[in-house]
């Protein structure tokens, strides 16, 4: 577990927290490590990664919110590397119309733990019945076609 203090950096949606080479070689996983972070308290996870030639950490407006953020200010963070298993929790539906295609299924199977993660997210954020099945079947077409 390593503590810093840094900058966060604001822009439009997405947060950035800067973090220290030194920070990211002392965790001993590699340039892109998965970890816990810890704000004000709050905790989540994400991933240390290289972006515009630093280390840096997203940080969602949800994130932000629940951290009691408002950006473009100093922070202590926490830091400690994630090793549990990311698991994306499919919702029935497209699991569902996930099971009627096979190549649709092993395709989504190999995707990483973001890419899971995007095609639920589009579908969990639907607001309508009909945008949700409309974006089951597309998920389904490219995964399909992949």
């Amino acid at each position: 577990m390593t503590t810093f203090r840094t900058a966060l950096q604001l822009t439009g949606k997405v947060s950035g927290i800067p973090v220290p080479e030194e920070v990211v070689l002392g965790l001993g996983a590699g340039k892109r490590v998965p970890v816990a972070v810890t704000l004000n308290g709050y905790t989540y996870r994400n991933t240390v990664g290289p972006y515009r030639g630093e280390y840096m950490i997203a940080l969602s407006v949800e994130n932000r919110e629940a951290a009691g953020l408002v950006g473009d200010e100093e922070i202590d963070v926490t830091i400690e590397v994630d090793s549990a298993p990311r698991e994306v929790e499919v919702p029935a539906d497209f699991a569902a119309a996930l099971a009627t295609d096979a190549a649709a299924q092993a395709a989504f199977d190999k995707l990483s733990y973001s890419g899971k993660r995007q095609h639920t997210l589009s579908i969990e954020g639907a607001k309508t019945p009909e945008t949700r099945q409309r974006r089951i079947a597309k998920s389904i077409a490219t995964l399909g076609s992949a």
